[in-house]
């Protein structure tokens, strides 16, 4: 059995197709946006609009329609009462659960990985962001070349055409896609050893790497910009930047004379991305996964701040880099309420396992907090510096042959609550 709420949302603008979306809640803990809007931003930032929203609740998923027959006739109806041009689901749908919905509604159906490999495929820029994105696309469709194209069900053969006697078109496209993934694949490898070249040049200089990392639209590009004044694209939407970059960032209060250290703004994360997508973007987290400290951006007034943070921590756990020193950024403090405020703007947070990690809150987009991150920064170097010995290291260079985590003064520790959520950090009456 399974039990639904449907909402109607306001007429589409022209030019944007209109979709319904769907998720489903199974339970036992799993994560679930209740109000689909991630979903939401997601479609509009693939040229969507949501005029409806569907939330079921099920046990399990329904082997042939994922929502079960009576929810899909459902859908179906408010398809047609909003003459919705597509169905978006929240969760990964199987190519034969994709393909019975497509004949069952009447209209296209993609799941959250589809809406995500259209997000990034739109906004890859560099020649390698757009190998790794065709890589993933590439290995998504190979599993749905039934859904895709009938004509794949003929029989080839005969003298003057590809593929052996009697060869199935599927099987002979299918073949062509695995024929493109390896040469996508060698593509990507040579550029993983222009990267690796790049970093062991780094390496060599001693040059202290920080790489920003986070949950989708926490700011990241937008803190960047501020540290290097840069101008790295940064709009209030998912995934507005895919493609590394790196800047230096002078540390003025770098000990024992001011230090530039490397800062990279990496893509962002979001929940349930897919495993593919991760491997087919090795070379760009490959940054993260080399710096000597990560900045964690999070949007400090984000209800859902806990289940992003936890989203961020399992992929640097898949990709190797939970170990490295971490500074968590809580940015846009400028959206929160007074009396959400922070008492101070630096202290430490204790992480699950114990973990006790410097906090810095700060405003991006107003400046506010900034000159305190720098400062937090430019003693994570200090101490960097300190683990080199003197003969070893160039004029007040800095590397880190040890990783450990940054801290704040006892004092300041003192005098704030290590807990997670910004509102206990209310000033008491």
């Amino acid at each position: 059995m399974s039990s639904a709420d449907s909402t109607a949302t306001a007429a589409a603008p022209g030019g944007l197709a209109r979709a319904i979306l769907v998720g489903v809640d199974f339970g036992g803990g799993k994560p679930f946006d209740a109000s689909l809007d991630e979903l939401a931003l997601l479609a509009e930032s693939a040229g969507d609009v949501a005029v409806a929203r569907v939330v079921a609740r099920r046990k399990a998923p329904d082997a042939a329609l994922f929502v079960g027959s009576g929810k899909a006739d459902e859908i179906k109806a408010l398809v047609q009462g909003h003459q919705a041009e597509a169905v978006l689901f929240d969760q990964a749908l199987s190519p034969a659960q994709q393909r019975n919905l497509e004949q069952h509604l009447g209209v296209a159906v993609a799941d959250r990985t589809m809406l995500i490999l259209e997000i990034f495929a739109e906004r890859a820029q560099s020649h390698e962001g757009k190998l790794q994105v065709e890589l993933a696309r590439l290995q998504y469709l190979s599993t749905r070349l039934v859904r895709r194209w009938s004509h794949l069900e003929r029989q080839r053969g005969g003298i003057g055409t590809r593929g052996g006697p009697g060869e199935a078109q599927i099987e002979l496209d299918r073949r062509m896609i695995g024929e493109r993934i390896k040469g996508v694949k060698k593509q990507l490898e040579r550029v993983k050893r222009q990267r690796s070249t790049q970093r062991r040049a780094r390496e060599r200089n001693q040059t202290f790497r920080i790489s920003l990392v986070g949950y989708t639209n926490a700011g990241k590009s937008t803190l960047f910009n501020a540290l290097v004044n840069a101008r790295s694209y940064a709009a209030d939407q998912l995934f507005a930047t895919l493609d590394t970059t790196t800047r230096q960032l002078y540390l003025a209060d770098a000990r024992p004379v001011g230090r530039a250290v490397s800062l990279s703004d990496t893509v962002g994360f979001i929940r349930d991305l897919p495993h593919r997508l991760i491997e087919a973007f090795e070379a760009t987290l490959q940054e993260a996964n080399d710096a000597d400290l990560l900045l964690h951006v999070v949007d400090c007034a984000n209800p859902l701040l806990d289940e992003q943070m936890a989203e961020v921590a399992r992929v640097l756990a898949e990709i190797g880099a939970s170990e490295i020193a971490q500074v968590l950024v809580f940015n846009k403090l400028d959206r929160l309420e007074p009396d959400q405020r922070p008492r101070e703007l630096r202290d430490v947070l204790e992480l699950d396992g114990g973990v006790r990690v410097p906090r810095v809150f700060v405003s991006a987009a107003t400046g506010e907090g900034l000159d305190g991150l720098r400062q937090v920064l430019a003693e994570a170097v200090t101490r960097a510096t300190d683990l080199i010995p003197d003969d070893c290291a160039p004029d007040g260079a800095s590397s880190v042959h040890e990783r450990e985590t940054p801290t704040v003064d006892d004092g300041e520790e003192e005098s704030n609550n290590q807990t997670r959520r910004t509102g206990t950090h209310q000033n008491s009456a």
